[in-house]
C-alpha cells in the first residue's frame, strides 16, 4: 500500500462541501490520488493507520464518499479518488423490518452507517458459502453495486420470516419482498 499524501481534516471538508446524504460519485471524475492505511474490517469497524475510528459521524461522513471500480474501493470527493482496504463487504446490514410499500409487503434493511435498502428489483440477496467452511456469508446490494454483509443476527432473523419451497435443487428456504422471490438457502 503506498502511502499517499492524505489530510484527514481537508478531505473531511470536502465531503461535506458535498453536501448532506449520498452524493452523486457517478458523475465525479477525479483524478486518483493513492492508497492510504484506511481499512474496513468484515464486522464493518473502519481503522485509519492501524487505529479504529470510534466516532460514528465520522464512520457514516467517510460511508457517503465510498466507490468500487473493478473490486477496488476509494473515498472519491469531487477532487481526489483515494484508496482504501475493505476485507469482506463495505457495508454490515444491522436490521430488518417488514413494512408495507407501494409493491405490497417489502423487507427494509438499515446498515451500520444508518443507509436504508428495501430489499427488491434494484437491491438483491444472495448467500455465498465458504469453500473451508461451507458457512453462509449472506449480502444484500447497497448502492453503487457495493454489497453489505448481512450480520449473522439478521440472517437469523430472516431464516425465522423465510417459507418452505420445493426447487429443483431440493427444499429451499425462501423470502419474499416486493412481491420477488429471494433464496435463502437449501434445507438439509
Amino acid at each position: 500500500m503506498s502511502n499517499a499524501k492524505f489530510d484527514l481534516a481537508k478531505t473531511t471538508q470536502e465531503i461535506k462541501r458535498a453536501g448532506k446524504g449520498i452524493p452523486p460519485l457517478d458523475e465525479w471524475n477525479p483524478d486518483f490520488c493513492g492508497d492510504i492505511d484506511m481499512r474496513i474490517a468484515r464486522n464493518g469497524e473502519w481503522f485509519y493507520m492501524g487505529t479504529p475510528i470510534t466516532r460514528p459521524a465520522m464512520v457514516k461522513l467517510f460511508s457517503t464518499v465510498l466507490w468500487e471500480e473493478k473490486g477496488q474501493y476509494y473515498l472519491k470527493t469531487p477532487v481526489e479518488k483515494i484508496g482504501i482496504q475493505v476485507e469482506d463487504a463495505p457495508f454490515v446490514i444491522t436490521s430488518v423490518e417488514r413494512q408495507q410499500g407501494k409493491f405490497g409487503e417489502e423487507l427494509c434493511f438499515k446498515t451500520m452507517t444508518d443507509d436504508t435498502v428495501v430489499l427488491g428489483k434494484g437491491h438483491k440477496l444472495w448467500v455465498e458459502y465458504s469453500e473451508e467452511t461451507e458457512e453462509p456469508s449472506p449480502y444484500l446490494d447497497v448502492r453503487f453495486g457495493m454489497k453489505g454483509l448481512i450480520h449473522r443476527n439478521v440472517f437469523y432473523e430472516l431464516v425465522n420470516m423465510a417459507e418452505e419451497r420445493q426447487s429443483s435443487s431440493g427444499q429451499t428456504l425462501v423470502i419474499k419482498s416486493q412481491g420477488l422471490e429471494f433464496t435463502l438457502g437449501l434445507l438439509n
